[in-house]
């Protein structure tokens, strides 16, 4: 007869062989998702394989490993950071800012190289934080900064945290000794969070998503830096014990074949003139990436010639960073004024000496709400370090203190609406401060200019200019006016003649026809965006229905939580709401999807990834995008290894050029029109 303690030991055989199991396939799901970026499972089922991991790692303690996936959150705080020497010392790069300085460079390496004619690998320069990791036979043991490039922090713990960062390598034949170097980086939208979070609780705010990476890596408790949302791209070769490679483009290779995740823009040139290329192309796309890079890395693709090439005392002469203008600048804040929006939302803005960053000229930046504007401390008569990042309104980094004389004013926030005199309200946990003024002109504005923009109703002709006027005039009072303007009233308007009335008349009656998505989004529902707005029209399929939805209704649609469920009630109770629904059903406009035949048969781009590139003969580019999703497709901004096709108009660019070198299908506007036919 077994005793508890056998009955112990097989469950333990049993535990063990099924954690090691687990562990493959979460190691595994990890590559697909961090390396390939192709998941095959839903996070659901993900978070079900760790949940059945934990359980068991809770009840066989002694099944718990260090590079076990449950072990990256959780390690005790630090009393201070050890020193770590790198084998190899981590250099810092020269720099080059034109196209002669990227030819210098390659002169130089062809003078001190007389081999075969180099090739060269070119990768984004993300701005972010340099790190070294070792893996002993494959396992995570150590990582460090680059400190002075001999020595660095032992930040072993918190690289822990970081869920890209692989606790076990893939591949039965690794070396024993195998030192990689990484860039660890913040996302644009992690980064715009943290400092959300952080002016919330009056704490400092980050000057830019590389200052918030040092900081979260710097941190002595571990668990701080996994709330921080970083990741990394490992982007070299350190130091290996029998690894036998001979470019850098195989080290990248096997970087990706082993679990190490490596940036999927990186290219391999056959020359300095196709490096040039890439740099131009990587700075066309610059806006679309979710991370900060401020340039492009040149390095010598062979490592014989690498090695050959060496070093000087800083920098190694194999490689150069390509750097992009810079997205700061230094200026002077003349004004801080408060814009009214159409949700009613107070938002301050700097008025600024005029300034040149990232090859525009900026006047303007946001100070965003109170409470950041309170945290930043801005004054009036500030010099300041502002940033433009993507297609934004730039904002205010930070002022400089020590450049103050004395002379700057502290702005106060108003306590009643600058443009109809109103109170203003700030209800508790929001950050914004609203205008409750139900006849603000400012709103109403603000309110129509939406609802006629591209992404709504898309009303050619009608921007705030004119909306101006028709408010000014008293045409316009809601937006199911539009519909109904006269059109001799708009003779008495300036600059309407008759070709102008027409236009408009026909711009609008077009703007009937918008599917019911755009009629969601342009009705200004707050907390209601455009995704927010198909999912609705998708799940609903009928103003009506969503007139009449419950909360509980509500929060069955993707995207949907607690807060838009409560603002589309709240919306859809008002009587003025709902009296200009019911104007915008009479004028014609749409209030249900209709039920195509496409529905029926399937949806031929179901599961696809689709770019849109060029200039379109017969559908605005929001078009087609809704064309791409009503087929069941997914639209994105840049093409990868996972994008499925790229629909291609007049003048195209470099999207076209990278979609052929990955050999994506190409498709015309005629093939996207196509589909809905078959």
């Amino acid at each position: 007869m077994l005793g508890k303690g056998d009955l112990r030991l097989d469950r333990l055989d049993e535990a063990r062989r099924e954690v090691a199991s687990l562990r493959e396939q979460i190691l595994y799901h990890d590559y697909r998702y961090y390396v390939l970026d192709s998941p095959e499972i839903a996070d659901a089922e993900y978070d079900r394989l760790m949940r059945r991991l934990r359980g068991l790692e809770a009840e066989f303690p002694e099944l718990i490993t260090p590079d076990s996936p449950t072990q990256r959150v959780g390690g005790q705080p630090l009393a201070s950071f050890q020193q770590v020497e790198h084998r190899l010392p981590l250099l810092s790069l020269d720099n080059a800012f034109t196209q002669e300085d990227l030819w210098a460079f390659h002169q130089r390496v062809q003078r001190r190289w007389d081999g075969e004619p180099l090739t060269y690998v070119v990768e984004p320069k993300i701005d972010g934080v340099a790190v070294s990791l070792v893996y002993e036979n494959g396992v995570f043991v150590r990582g460090a900064t680059r400190g002075d490039g001999e020595r660095g922090e032992d930040i072993t713990e918190n690289l822990r945290t970081i869920t890209s960062v692989p606790l076990r390598l893939r591949g039965d034949k690794l070396p024993p000794v195998l030192e990689v170097r990484a860039e660890a980086y913040m996302d644009r939208q992690d980064f715009d969070e943290l400092n959300r979070i952080r002016a919330e609780q009056g704490e400092p705010l980050f000057a830019n998503p590389r200052n918030a990476a040092a900081g979260s890596l710097r941190q002595l408790d571990p668990r701080v830096t996994a709330s921080r949302s970083l990741n990394v791209f490992f982007y070299a070769l350190g130091y290996s014990e029998g690894l036998e490679l001979e470019t850098h483009w195989q080290v990248l290779e096997y970087f990706r074949a082993i679990g190490l995740r490596v940036n999927p823009l990186i290219e391999r040139c056959s020359d300095i003139a196709e490096a040039w290329e890439f740099c131009q192309k990587i700075q066309q796309l610059r806006e679309s990436l979710t991370y900060d890079i401020d340039g492009v890395v040149v390095k010598v693709d062979s490592l014989a010639a690498q090695a050959a090439l060496g070093a000087t005392g800083r920098s190694p002469r194999w490689a150069v960073a390509f750097k992009y203008p810079a997205e700061e600048a230094t200026t002077v804040v003349e004004d801080i004024i408060v814009q009214v929006g159409r949700t009613g939302a107070l938002t301050p803005l700097a008025i600024l000496q005029p300034v040149e960053v990232a090859g525009s000229t900026v006047s303007r930046a946001t100070l965003h709400n109170a409470d950041v504007l309170k945290a930043k401390d801005v004054r009036i008569g500030d010099t300041v370090i502002i940033r433009k990042a993507g297609d934004v309104i730039p904002e205010i980094v930070t002022p400089v203190e020590s450049k103050r004389t004395g002379s700057e004013r502290i702005f106060t926030f108003p306590d009643r609406c600058p443009v109809c005199g109103a109170e203003v309200q700030r209800l508790p946990g929001e950050a914004v401060t609203r205008c409750i003024g139900k006849a603000c002109p400012a709103q109403l504005v603000e309110g129509l200019v939406h609802f006629a923009s591209r992404g709504a109703m898309d009303i050619e002709g009608i921007g705030p200019a004119l909306i101006s006027q028709l408010v000014e005039a008293g045409l316009v009072k809601d937006p199911s006016d539009l519909y109904f303007l006269a059109p001799e009233s708009l003779q008495e308007l300036p600059r309407m003649g008759k070709k102008s009335i027409e236009n408009l008349m026909a711009a609008i009656e077009a703007s009937k026809s918008r599917p019911l998505a755009r009629v969601i989004f342009a009705l200004g529902i707050r907390l209601v965006g455009e995704a927010a707005a198909r999912e609705l029209a998708a799940h609903f399929r009928s103003m009506a229905r969503l007139q009449s939805a419950s909360r509980e209704e509500l929060q069955a649609v993707p995207l949907v939580g607690d807060k838009i469920a409560d603002s589309i009630i709240s919306f859809m109770g008002e009587p003025q709401n709902r009296r200009v629904i019911q104007r915008l059903a009479e004028a014609g406009v749409t209030m249900a999807e209709e039920e195509s035949a496409l529905l029926a048969a399937g949806k031929p781009l179901e599961g696809k990834t689709v770019v849109l590139t060029g200039t379109l003969a017969n559908h605005s580019r929001q078009e087609a995008a809704e064309l791409v999703r009503t087929l069941g497709g997914r639209v994105t901004s840049s093409v990868s290894r996972n994008t499925d096709y790229v629909v291609a108009g007049a003048n195209p660019g470099s999207k076209l050029a990278r979609a052929q070198e990955l050999g994506i299908p190409i498709l015309s506007e005629g093939d996207l029109e196509g589909l809905l036919k078959e």
